[in-house]
């Protein structure tokens, strides 16, 4: 639990902050052991935990707020600025309110004597692992600055990257909701109204128009029902994916899809050697590496494939072999791991995958709605072609009769 404190220094400055510990005795002995003197600790009242709770679902922090703060973070570090000033520093630049909270926790933090890694590791739901170890090397190396600078530059490609895809997959997935919902309402409200002179008059009809009359009708009864059937499929497959076989599922669907599959692909290849080109840079161990970038690579497919990688590195085998025996990672990626395992230029090696995967599926991505509305155009095409031919024309017919 957390604790409010009020403290001295040994030069009588006045300390306040908050600390984590098990319970009071065992926070007035963390303070004492960085040298404070205690002058009052109490519980962090509850009315702060719910609110922070509450801000953390209502004002959540994005990408792009994270790769401001670590690139102002590295301006400031470089600029010599003490941490505490810097962190204050961008916390007065933060609009979001929840986002503020924690930074001022990592300045009480920082205050009392932690490192700033371990002031990050504190709030994993913001930064990632990757984030807080890439920091650590930099704490270790001396080099804070530009391990701050290099976790800024890799959250920035990650957003770039991710907002290509989901831009390009935003096209598709708006005009299929509308046709659905146009074909809804045509078929629940509007097809009844046409077909009322076919049943009239107790016309013969093709096998096709009498699957339109049926579904009509049907739909003009129970259209409610249906949409609740609808709403609670959605929920249901939004709550499974949530689960860890969905997601497990979900993640290998993926990279199956069509079209889209090799864009997932080269994102996943692309984040993996990114993230952990990084650390090898920054002089973080490889099978520390391989575990860190296992835990944010955001799929579980990649996630094994690497944590395998890890294990052959343990035995004293090569990572190459494990990425060589995946269907999911092309020979090209594998092969050039192992030259750069050979040369002992790894990150150098990783650095130009990474390039290269982030150059294909940013080209992908630009041409994805090209590759797409022709398949739109004909399926649309066809479902409005059936409708039409199974309704219109047997009308038609029977004018002609008339």
């Amino acid at each position: 639990m957390k604790f409010i404190f009020k403290a001295r220094s040994k030069s009588g400055e006045l300390k306040e902050g908050t600390i984590e510990a098990v319970s009071s005795d065992a926070a007035v002995e963390v303070l004492q052991k960085n040298d404070l003197f205690t002058i009052s600790i109490k519980a962090e009242k509850d009315r702060q935990a719910i609110e922070k709770t509450f801000l953390k679902y209502w004002d959540r922090v994005s990408s792009k707020e994270l790769m401001i703060f670590f690139r102002q973070l590295s301006i400031l570090i470089e600029a010599k600025v003490p941490i505490v000033a810097s962190l204050l520093a961008v916390k007065d630049q933060t609009i979001n309110v929840y986002f503020q909270k924690i930074i001022e926790e990592m300045v009480n933090d920082v205050q009392d004597g932690l490192p700033l890694s371990d002031a990050l590791q504190k709030h994993r739901n913001v930064f990632s692992t990757l984030a807080v170890n890439i920091v650590r090397a930099g704490e270790v190396s001396g080099n804070l600055k530009k391990s701050v600078e290099y976790v800024a530059n890799n959250i920035e490609k990650t957003y770039s990257l991710n907002s290509k895809v989901k831009s390009a997959m935003m096209y598709p997935i708006v005009v299929l909701i509308v046709f659905f919902v146009i074909a809804f309402i045509v078929i629940s409200f509007i097809v009844p109204k046409l077909t009322v002179m076919i049943t009239s008059i107790s016309a013969t009809v093709p096998w096709y128009t009498q699957v339109v009359i049926t579904t009509s009708d049907f739909m003009s009864r129970y259209w409610w029902a249906v949409a609740v059937l609808i709403f609670g499929f959605i929920g249901g497959a939004a709550y499974y994916l949530k689960t860890e076989d969905g997601k497990r599922e979900w993640d290998q669907i993926k990279l199956r899809l069509p079209i889209f599959g090799p864009v997932f692909q080269y994102v996943y290849l692309a984040r993996f050697a990114d993230n952990l080109a990084v650390l090898l840079a920054g002089g973080i161990p490889i099978i520390k590496a391989l575990n860190v970038v296992s835990s944010v690579i955001n799929n579980t497919v990649y996630e094994a494939v690497i944590l395998r990688a890890a294990d052959e590195v343990k035995i004293g085998g090569n990572m190459s072999d494990a990425f060589r025996k995946s269907p999911d990672v092309p020979p090209i990626v594998s092969q050039m791991i192992k030259i750069g395992e050979e040369s002992g230029q790894v990150d150098i090696v990783l650095g130009h995958i990474a390039n290269f995967y982030e150059q294909e599926s940013a080209e992908i991505t630009k041409n994805l709605a090209t590759l797409i509305e022709p398949v739109l155009m004909v399926i649309i095409g066809v479902a409005v072609g059936f409708l039409a031919f199974s309704v219109i024309m047997p009308i038609y017919n029977l004018a002609g009769q008339l």
